[in-house]
């Protein structure tokens, strides 16, 4: 199933070692963190589904420039976060780069003790 739908993109956000799932922010936000720390968020009432990851600047211009669906992230440092409307307009394989992404950019924030905990 495409990561459009809310149970195969909480599925693949939840695959990544150390990954758990928080409402902090209330019931209409899914957030995503790896050890303590986010890297995504997942407006899972909106109609399509929207999910904020991290994002190297230069690399988070790019992305915004090239896809209407992807714009600076809502509510959070527009600077290190895009926000993507998951409507189909970015390729899957392209979704899944950017969760990557995030994942990778929280994790090199952790400690070598906590990366050799996540056996990373």
């Amino acid at each position: 199933m495409p990561l459009t739908q809310l149970e195969p993109l909480r599925a693949y956000l939840l695959a990544k070692p150390g990954a758990t799932e928080e409402t902090p922010f209330g019931p209409d936000a899914l957030v995503f963190k790896v050890l303590g720390k986010m890297f995504a968020l997942v407006a899972w009432q909106e109609t399509p589904l929207s999910i904020s990851l991290k994002c190297d600047p230069n690399l988070a211009l790019l992305l915004r420039g090239t896809y209407a669906a992807v714009t600076p992230g809502y509510h959070m440092n527009k600077r290190h976060w895009n926000t993507v409307v998951l409507d189909g307009e970015v390729p899957e394989d392209e979704v899944e780069d950017m969760i990557d992404e995030s994942y990778a950019l929280v994790v090199k924030g952790l400690t070598k003790a906590q990366r050799a905990q996540l056996g990373i």
